[in-house]
């Protein structure tokens, strides 16, 4: 017996989670997607797990690609979440126009400043419901060049984490 969708999705937003902005390139081109469903499963081989709805267009080029990018966004980002969660309406190609973009090993976008960013090679993946669990082994990490603290997303809000660290010690 399990308990009803909205029942779950109401007790999930009580579990705060870092923004992530979720990239690929590749010969079904480039997208991105904002996500908060990314967990680390094992250090060897390095691994990240990222759940993305089945009927979404993200979904078809990760699996196409065969590559993609964890940007987990600072705390001055939440403009970047809004464009890639859809918010602004904009094409896919135009959400790259917000924010520095580069790349690393597997050509998928590496948003500069993030607070880090894992380049992945997808290995597997899983349906489960209206989700697939992409199992993404990492290449190679990126870390931002300032500070500016994390930013999660809690009780259907966004939320700024380590700011208030960072204020004290600049004071």
């Amino acid at each position: 017996m399990t308990i009803d969708r909205q029942a779950f999705r109401n007790a999930m937003s009580e579990l705060g989670a870092a923004v992530n902005v979720i990239t690929s390139d590749g010969r079904a081109g480039r997208y991105g997607m904002t996500a908060s469903a990314v967990c680390s499963i094992t250090d060897d081989p390095p691994t990240l797990a990222v759940c993305v709805n089945r009927a979404s267009q993200s979904n078809v080029v990760f699996k196409e690609n065969g590559v993609l990018c964890v940007n987990t966004l600072n705390a001055e980002q939440e403009d970047i979440s809004a464009v890639f969660a859809g918010a602004t309406k904009c094409a896919a190609e135009a959400r790259f126009e917000t924010g520095s973009w580069t790349r690393q090993l597997t050509g998928a976008p590496v948003l500069d400043d993030a607070v880090v960013s894992f380049d992945c090679v997808i290995t597997d993946s899983v349906e489960k419901g209206t989700h697939t669990v992409f199992f993404a082994e990492v290449v190679k990490t990126r870390y931002a060049s300032k500070d500016c603290g994390g930013l999660i997303y809690f009780r259907r809000g966004y939320h700024h984490v380590g700011a208030d660290e960072l204020e004290a010690l600049a004071a």
